[in-house]
């Protein structure tokens, strides 16, 4: 019996773009990974980099850490607000999400400054090619994470929430992971 040229093939229950999410996510964690251990061997390699480390500001990475993680929880509360069909609260709590992560990329453009007024640039060393390149990507990516939430921001308030329902769970998986990628980079940039 032969086959139609129109037969789905189902591969999973779970919905594609669930799927395809998770796919990124774990080319990501391919990307990052491969950073990370990157820096620790050559980070032992170098015996530690201690007078390095000295010079970056713990206490404005904190204080983005903690920002950071209230903002998962307000991505989670959208989710929340999604599922409970509560239009108004979703999008508060994605406009928080979003000020939240405008706030991290202002504190983190701030130290910045801080770090290349001492004179610390890419080229300073082995370290700071590692600590712009790490946190400059991950920054990055908190960026495009601020854009995909507010446009779902946006797009809550009109007439596409049947849309806007879903990609709120996918924004909020992609946003977990930024978040878990700065909960790595926080201890070994300024806590190790």
């Amino acid at each position: 019996m032969a086959h139609s040229e129109h037969e789905t093939r189902v591969f999973t229950e779970q919905p594609i773009g669930r799927v395809g999410m998770w796919w990124f996510l774990a080319s990501e964690v391919m990307v990052f990974g491969g950073l990370l251990g990157s820096y620790i061997l050559s980070r032992i390699a170098a015996g530690g980099w201690a007078a390095e480390t000295a010079h970056v500001n713990t206490r404005i990475a904190a204080i983005n850490t903690l920002i950071l993680v209230t903002s998962s929880l307000t991505i989670v509360q959208a989710h929340a607000a999604v599922e409970a069909e509560e239009h108004t609260r979703a999008r508060k709590y994605l406009l928080i999400t979003v000020l939240l992560g405008l706030g991290f990329l202002c504190i983190k453009g701030f130290e910045y400054s801080i770090e290349l007024g001492h004179g610390f640039t890419p080229a300073s060393g082995l370290f700071w090619s590692y600590y712009y390149t790490m946190t400059g990507l991950h920054g990055l990516h908190v960026f495009a994470g601020v854009v995909v939430n507010f446009v779902l921001f946006l797009l809550a308030g009109g007439r596409r929430w049947a849309a806007v329902k879903q990609r709120v769970e996918y924004a909020g998986l992609y946003w977990h992971f930024v978040d878990v990628v700065w909960i790595f980079l926080f201890p070994l940039l300024y806590l190790a």
